[in-house]
Protein backbone atom coordinates (compact mmCIF):
# COMPACT_ATOMS: atom_id res chain seq x y z
CA UNK A 1 0.00 0.00 0.00
CA UNK A 2 2.46 2.59 0.81
CA UNK A 3 4.65 2.43 -2.33
CA UNK A 4 1.15 2.29 -4.15
CA UNK A 5 1.05 5.43 -2.38
CA UNK A 6 4.35 6.83 -3.27
CA UNK A 7 3.57 5.76 -7.12
CA UNK A 8 0.78 7.82 -6.81
CA UNK A 9 2.36 10.84 -5.38
CA UNK A 10 5.53 10.82 -8.26
CA UNK A 11 2.92 10.36 -11.09
CA UNK A 12 1.22 13.37 -9.91
CA UNK A 13 4.21 15.64 -9.76
CA UNK A 14 4.38 15.91 -5.68
CA UNK A 15 1.40 17.21 -4.42
CA UNK A 16 1.52 16.83 -1.02
CA UNK A 17 2.03 20.05 1.54
CA UNK A 18 4.02 22.24 -0.24
CA UNK A 19 3.01 25.47 0.99
CA UNK A 20 2.75 26.97 4.69
CA UNK A 21 0.30 27.16 7.54
CA UNK A 22 2.25 29.02 9.71
CA UNK A 23 2.05 30.49 13.42
CA UNK A 24 4.27 33.46 13.84
CA UNK A 25 4.50 34.84 17.94
CA UNK A 26 6.42 38.11 18.73
CA UNK A 27 7.68 38.17 22.23
CA UNK A 28 8.55 41.77 23.45
CA UNK A 29 8.73 40.83 27.14
CA UNK A 30 12.44 41.85 26.87
CA UNK A 31 11.04 45.41 25.90
CA UNK A 32 9.89 48.04 28.23
CA UNK A 33 8.59 51.82 27.21
CA UNK A 34 8.09 50.90 23.73
CA UNK A 35 5.34 51.40 21.50
CA UNK A 36 3.70 48.40 21.57
CA UNK A 37 1.26 49.09 18.73
CA UNK A 38 4.40 49.02 16.63
CA UNK A 39 5.21 45.30 17.40
CA UNK A 40 1.31 43.88 16.68
CA UNK A 41 2.61 46.04 13.32
CA UNK A 42 5.27 43.74 12.57
CA UNK A 43 3.71 40.45 13.77
CA UNK A 44 1.00 41.07 11.73
CA UNK A 45 3.40 41.89 8.50
CA UNK A 46 5.57 38.75 8.98
CA UNK A 47 2.40 36.61 9.50
CA UNK A 48 0.83 38.04 6.33
CA UNK A 49 4.29 38.21 4.69
CA UNK A 50 5.27 34.13 5.09
CA UNK A 51 1.46 32.68 4.88
CA UNK A 52 0.51 34.69 1.91
CA UNK A 53 3.70 34.66 -0.11
CA UNK A 54 3.68 32.11 -3.22
CA UNK A 55 6.97 30.40 -2.57
CA UNK A 56 6.00 27.27 -5.07
CA UNK A 57 3.77 28.41 -7.71
CA UNK A 58 0.77 26.29 -6.65
CA UNK A 59 -2.66 26.11 -5.04
CA UNK A 60 -3.49 23.89 -2.11
CA UNK A 61 -5.67 23.02 0.01
CA UNK A 62 -5.28 24.36 3.79
CA UNK A 63 -4.86 20.26 5.18
CA UNK A 64 -2.04 20.06 2.55
CA UNK A 65 0.39 23.04 3.89
CA UNK A 66 3.49 22.30 5.84
CA UNK A 67 2.53 23.08 9.53
CA UNK A 68 5.03 25.34 11.02
CA UNK A 69 5.95 28.45 13.65
CA UNK A 70 8.15 31.05 13.92
CA UNK A 71 8.51 32.65 17.20
CA UNK A 72 10.45 35.82 17.43
CA UNK A 73 12.03 37.09 20.99
CA UNK A 74 12.75 40.70 21.03
CA UNK A 75 15.93 41.61 23.46
CA UNK A 76 16.56 45.45 22.32
CA UNK A 77 14.51 48.03 20.15
CA UNK A 78 15.52 51.61 18.85
CA UNK A 79 14.32 53.59 16.22
CA UNK A 80 13.64 51.02 13.25
CA UNK A 81 16.07 48.67 14.56
CA UNK A 82 15.61 45.23 16.19
CA UNK A 83 17.97 42.76 18.10
CA UNK A 84 16.10 39.28 18.57
CA UNK A 85 16.37 35.22 17.92
CA UNK A 86 14.10 33.61 16.14
CA UNK A 87 13.01 29.61 16.63
CA UNK A 88 12.05 28.14 13.71
CA UNK A 89 9.68 24.28 13.87
CA UNK A 90 7.92 22.26 11.76
CA UNK A 91 5.91 19.34 11.09
CA UNK A 92 4.21 16.65 9.20
CA UNK A 93 1.31 14.59 9.43
CA UNK A 94 2.07 10.72 9.69
CA UNK A 95 0.16 8.32 7.25
CA UNK A 96 -3.43 7.10 8.53
CA UNK A 97 -3.21 8.64 11.86
CA UNK A 98 -3.42 11.57 13.80
CA UNK A 99 0.22 12.16 15.07
CA UNK A 100 2.07 15.33 13.74
CA UNK A 101 5.83 14.41 13.72
CA UNK A 102 8.47 17.46 14.46
CA UNK A 103 10.31 17.53 11.48
CA UNK A 104 12.95 21.01 11.80
CA UNK A 105 13.69 22.74 15.28
CA UNK A 106 15.94 25.36 14.99
CA UNK A 107 17.00 28.65 17.13
CA UNK A 108 19.04 31.56 15.13
CA UNK A 109 20.29 33.88 17.63
CA UNK A 110 21.26 35.89 15.03
CA UNK A 111 18.39 37.52 14.10
CA UNK A 112 18.88 41.40 13.69
CA UNK A 113 16.82 43.47 11.53
CA UNK A 114 15.70 46.69 10.56
CA UNK A 115 11.70 47.29 10.14
CA UNK A 116 10.17 50.61 9.41
CA UNK A 117 6.19 50.36 10.40
CA UNK A 118 3.23 49.49 8.00
CA UNK A 119 6.38 48.65 5.59
CA UNK A 120 5.52 46.25 2.98
CA UNK A 121 6.92 43.21 2.86
CA UNK A 122 7.87 41.52 -0.48
CA UNK A 123 9.89 38.92 -1.76
CA UNK A 124 11.89 39.50 -4.83
CA UNK A 125 14.41 36.39 -5.85
CA UNK A 126 16.37 38.46 -7.36
CA UNK A 127 17.56 41.04 -4.88
CA UNK A 128 18.21 41.90 -1.31
CA UNK A 129 16.11 44.34 -0.15
CA UNK A 130 16.49 43.52 3.76
CA UNK A 131 17.63 41.50 6.61
CA UNK A 132 14.20 40.69 7.89
CA UNK A 133 12.91 39.28 4.50
CA UNK A 134 15.95 37.46 3.72
CA UNK A 135 15.94 35.51 6.89
CA UNK A 136 11.87 34.93 6.89
CA UNK A 137 12.45 33.93 3.38
CA UNK A 138 15.20 31.85 3.97
CA UNK A 139 13.55 29.60 6.34
CA UNK A 140 10.50 29.46 4.64
CA UNK A 141 12.29 27.69 1.94
CA UNK A 142 14.38 25.77 4.45
CA UNK A 143 11.09 24.50 6.07
CA UNK A 144 9.64 23.44 2.51
CA UNK A 145 12.98 21.68 1.34
CA UNK A 146 13.11 19.63 4.77
CA UNK A 147 9.11 18.51 4.54
CA UNK A 148 9.55 17.54 0.95
CA UNK A 149 12.71 15.06 1.60
CA UNK A 150 10.42 13.31 4.05
CA UNK A 151 8.14 12.11 1.18
CA UNK A 152 10.47 11.50 -1.61
CA UNK A 153 14.15 11.29 -1.31
CA UNK A 154 16.38 14.62 -2.13
CA UNK A 155 13.19 16.03 -3.10
CA UNK A 156 14.23 19.33 -0.99
CA UNK A 157 17.10 20.27 -3.68
CA UNK A 158 14.14 22.65 -5.08
CA UNK A 159 13.77 24.56 -2.37
CA UNK A 160 17.26 24.54 -0.56
CA UNK A 161 18.51 25.97 -4.40
CA UNK A 162 16.49 29.13 -3.23
CA UNK A 163 17.59 29.36 -0.07
CA UNK A 164 21.36 29.54 -1.18
CA UNK A 165 20.46 31.87 -3.56
CA UNK A 166 18.89 34.20 -0.32
CA UNK A 167 21.74 33.54 1.37
CA UNK A 168 24.19 34.33 -1.17
CA UNK A 169 22.73 37.76 -1.98
CA UNK A 170 21.99 38.66 1.67
CA UNK A 171 25.63 38.50 2.19
CA UNK A 172 25.95 42.13 0.96
CA UNK A 173 23.87 43.33 3.91
CA UNK A 174 26.62 42.82 6.23
CA UNK A 175 24.87 40.77 9.07
CA UNK A 176 25.97 38.32 10.67
CA UNK A 177 24.43 34.53 10.07
CA UNK A 178 25.37 34.29 6.59
CA UNK A 179 28.94 34.40 6.08
CA UNK A 180 31.17 31.00 7.15
CA UNK A 181 32.99 33.34 9.57
CA UNK A 182 29.94 33.55 11.69
CA UNK A 183 30.21 30.03 13.49
CA UNK A 184 29.31 26.07 13.23
CA UNK A 185 25.65 26.89 13.49
CA UNK A 186 25.12 29.80 11.09
CA UNK A 187 22.39 30.21 8.07
CA UNK A 188 25.47 29.68 6.02
CA UNK A 189 26.15 26.19 7.70
CA UNK A 190 22.95 24.75 7.66
CA UNK A 191 22.27 25.18 3.55
CA UNK A 192 25.76 24.53 2.57
CA UNK A 193 25.44 21.38 4.62
CA UNK A 194 22.03 20.67 3.05
CA UNK A 195 23.28 21.27 -0.39
CA UNK A 196 26.68 19.22 0.38
CA UNK A 197 26.54 15.20 -0.83
CA UNK A 198 28.73 15.04 2.59
CA UNK A 199 25.76 15.25 4.25
CA UNK A 200 23.32 13.25 1.53
CA UNK A 201 23.35 10.57 3.88
CA UNK A 202 21.40 12.27 6.52
CA UNK A 203 18.48 13.56 4.37
CA UNK A 204 18.19 9.73 2.98
CA UNK A 205 17.89 8.56 6.81
CA UNK A 206 15.20 11.30 7.66
CA UNK A 207 13.15 9.94 4.71
CA UNK A 208 13.88 6.30 5.65
CA UNK A 209 12.85 7.52 9.37
CA UNK A 210 9.56 8.83 7.93
CA UNK A 211 8.70 5.96 5.65
CA UNK A 212 8.68 4.01 9.05
CA UNK A 213 6.87 6.27 10.76
CA UNK A 214 4.03 5.98 7.99
CA UNK A 215 4.19 2.14 8.10
CA UNK A 216 3.39 2.28 11.98
CA UNK A 217 -0.14 1.80 10.98
CA UNK A 218 0.55 -1.43 9.16
CA UNK A 219 3.05 -2.85 10.80
CA UNK A 220 4.33 -1.56 14.13
CA UNK A 221 7.35 -4.21 14.39
CA UNK A 222 9.10 -4.01 11.10
CA UNK A 223 8.19 0.23 11.02
CA UNK A 224 10.56 0.31 14.40
CA UNK A 225 12.60 -2.15 12.26
CA UNK A 226 13.19 0.58 9.49
CA UNK A 227 13.62 3.48 12.22
CA UNK A 228 16.24 2.07 13.77
CA UNK A 229 17.89 1.49 10.72
CA UNK A 230 17.84 5.04 9.08
CA UNK A 231 19.40 5.37 13.20
CA UNK A 232 22.28 3.71 12.35
CA UNK A 233 22.70 5.19 9.22
CA UNK A 234 23.28 8.15 11.45
CA UNK A 235 25.77 7.13 13.51
CA UNK A 236 27.96 5.92 10.75
CA UNK A 237 28.40 9.58 9.07
CA UNK A 238 28.88 10.55 12.85
CA UNK A 239 31.73 8.53 12.83
CA UNK A 240 33.33 10.75 10.01
CA UNK A 241 31.69 13.86 10.53
CA UNK A 242 31.11 13.97 14.32
CA UNK A 243 28.52 16.53 16.08
CA UNK A 244 27.29 18.28 12.80
CA UNK A 245 24.91 20.83 12.37
CA UNK A 246 22.46 18.45 10.40
CA UNK A 247 22.86 15.66 12.55
CA UNK A 248 22.44 17.81 15.81
CA UNK A 249 19.31 19.60 14.38
CA UNK A 250 17.71 16.00 13.65
CA UNK A 251 18.54 14.30 17.23
CA UNK A 252 17.16 17.55 18.50
CA UNK A 253 13.68 17.39 16.76
CA UNK A 254 13.16 13.79 17.26
CA UNK A 255 14.87 13.28 20.27
CA UNK A 256 11.42 12.43 21.98
CA UNK A 257 9.84 10.97 19.28
CA UNK A 258 12.57 8.09 19.51
CA UNK A 259 12.00 7.13 22.93
CA UNK A 260 8.63 7.05 22.47
CA UNK A 261 8.70 4.92 19.13
CA UNK A 262 10.72 2.52 21.35
CA UNK A 263 9.35 2.31 24.47
CA UNK A 264 5.71 1.16 23.39
CA UNK A 265 4.18 -1.49 21.20
CA UNK A 266 5.77 -4.18 19.91
CA UNK A 267 9.91 -4.63 21.02
CA UNK A 268 12.50 -5.11 18.62
CA UNK A 269 16.49 -5.35 19.65
CA UNK A 270 17.62 -2.26 20.92
CA UNK A 271 20.81 -2.33 22.49
CA UNK A 272 22.92 -1.50 19.86
CA UNK A 273 20.84 1.41 18.54
CA UNK A 274 20.96 2.68 22.45
CA UNK A 275 24.93 2.17 22.14
CA UNK A 276 24.88 4.22 18.75
CA UNK A 277 22.61 6.70 20.09
CA UNK A 278 24.88 7.80 22.93
CA UNK A 279 27.60 8.27 20.44
CA UNK A 280 25.10 10.54 17.79
CA UNK A 281 23.86 12.55 20.40
CA UNK A 282 25.43 12.38 23.59
CA UNK A 283 23.53 15.49 24.64
CA UNK A 284 20.80 13.57 24.87
CA UNK A 285 21.83 10.77 27.06
CA UNK A 286 19.78 11.25 29.78
CA UNK A 287 16.59 10.45 27.28
CA UNK A 288 18.47 7.09 25.66
CA UNK A 289 18.11 5.61 28.82
CA UNK A 290 14.59 5.71 28.89
CA UNK A 291 14.74 3.38 26.11
CA UNK A 292 13.38 -0.51 26.98
CA UNK A 293 15.47 -2.76 25.52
Amino acid sequence: MIRFVWLFILSCGFVQAQQLNCTVTLNTQKISNANQQVFKTLETAINEFVNKTDWTGQSLSQKEKVDCSMYITLSSYSSDQFVANIQVQSSRNIFNSTYSSPVLNINDKDFTFNYTEFENLRYNPNSYDSNLISVLSYYCYIILGMDADTFVPMFGDRYFKEAISIANLAQQGGYKGWNQSDGTMSRYILINDLMSSTYYDIRQSSFQYYMGLDAMSQDQKKAKEMIKGSLLNLAKLNGTKPNSYLLRIFMDSKSDEIVSVFTGGPSITINDLVDSLNKTSSSNSGKWQLLKY
